[in-house]
């Protein structure tokens, strides 16, 4: 039985170290985000730890040791990497709360774009961004504008969106304003 809970951890860490680099990256190039909260992320590397403690028990197989080193260490990193995470996210998100103030559907109603004023303060810059919502808790930034205080919308048709002037086809994948990242 410890040989089983030495496997699962293994694979519970190496999917959560996997979900968490896409949820990077992903943040990064402006995809779709299909990993799921730190939360749950956080859960998954916790559960996968305590089965990796249980799992020391299997000292049978030299193969199984190492495992279990590797997935506990791991694990543990990535438990700690995940808090922090969470933990600044929450004092974050205490500063400034992130309610959109302009929530838009298309005329089929397939997407739903939430639009969020930003604010950096006196040392920095102010905008807007959009995301599109989409199953579950995929989300997609399409749109970034500095130094809009406002945003305009308006629906080309059920795929093509005009915001701010800037037409982008929902369809096809299109963002704007995220290049400066790449």
């Amino acid at each position: 039985m410890e040989l089983k809970f030495n496997q699962w951890s293994f694979y519970l860490t190496f999917l959560c170290v996997g979900l968490s680099f896409y949820s990077f990256y992903s943040y990064l190039e402006s995809f779709w985000l299909l990993a799921p909260p730190s939360y749950i992320l956080l859960g998954i590397s916790v559960i996968a730890l305590v089965f990796g403690i249980l799992g020391l028990k299997a000292h049978r197989y030299r193969w199984a040791k190492l495992r279990s080193g590797i997935t506990l260490s791991l694990s543990l990193l990535l438990s700690i990497i995940l808090s922090l995470t969470i933990i600044l996210t929450w004092l974050f998100s205490i500063l400034e709360p992130d309610n959109p103030t302009k929530t838009t559907h298309s005329p089929n109603g397939d997407y739903t774009i939430n639009f969020y004023k930003w604010n950096e303060g006196a040392t920095g810059g102010f905008g807007i961004r959009g995301e599109l919502d989409g199953p579950l808790w995929f989300k997609k930034k399409i749109y970034f504008q500095e130094y809009a205080e406002d945003v305009q919308v308006v629906w080309e048709s059920n795929d093509k969106v005009s915001i701010n002037n800037q037409i982008l086809d929902l369809g096809n994948g299109d963002t704007f304003g995220y290049d400066w990242l790449r």
